[in-house]
């Protein structure tokens, strides 16, 4: 089967594919980390999806100015920041585009939206603590075509990966990071690649 992973700098959904025998590449406009460049297309997204014509789609789009965890910024000062719902609906115009591309088999993921951007309704919510990583992140994803992810290997202790929110520490939680990148903050965790790997490759 032909897989295309949009927006995977990480490559590591892409790898799980691979090993499964199928043909699947990574894109991003940035360097892959994964140490797979031959199955990386930095370029655009939609290029690449006339390109390869996968039979899979997997995508996961920026989320910065859609995420929930931002709504401070959002909301700062009592007033709706213009200037960030601007750039949460060009996201979202992303987001959709992706989601309504003439691929047969689609599958989108993000945490959770903000109201204010209006995402059409997911369809599955899943967790890392779900399949076999011991951490709690909400991870949302819509589904054209394919079933849900059923859990894999569900785990009774774990942590947030990331703070909820600036008053999470006060409240005595423990994170796995307290000061994490963007770019770690939002590679896929090695039991859902797994799973997305079997269970829809």
């Amino acid at each position: 089967m032909r897989v295309l992973v949009g927006c995977e700098e990480s490559q590591a959904v892409c790898k799980e594919f691979r090993k499964r025998g199928h043909e699947a590449y990574s894109c991003d406009i940035q360097e892959c980390s994964g140490g797979h460049p031959e199955w990386h297309l930095q370029m655009d997204v939609f290029e690449s999806i006339q390109m390869v014509k996968p039979d899979l789609l997997i995508a996961f789009p920026p989320c910065t100015f859609m995420s929930k965890a931002g709504a401070r910024w959002m909301h700062a000062g009592g007033k709706i920041n213009l200037e960030r719902l601007s750039k949460a609906l060009k996201a979202k115009h992303f987001f959709m585009m992706l989601l309504n591309a003439g691929v047969e088999r689609i599958a989108i993921e993000n945490p959770q939206p903000l109201k204010i951007v209006a995402l059409p309704p997911n369809t599955q919510t899943i967790q890392p603590y779900q399949f076999g990583d011991p951490y709690s992140k909400k991870t949302l994803l819509w589904l054209k075509n394919l079933p849900e992810l059923v859990p894999t290997k569900i785990l009774s202790e774990y942590k947030p990966y990331l703070p909820s929110n600036t008053g999470g520490a006060k409240r005595g939680q423990k994170f796995m990071y307290k000061n994490i990148s963007q770019k770690d903050s939002s590679k896929t965790f090695p039991g859902i690649a797994k799973a997305m790997a079997e269970q829809w490759g």
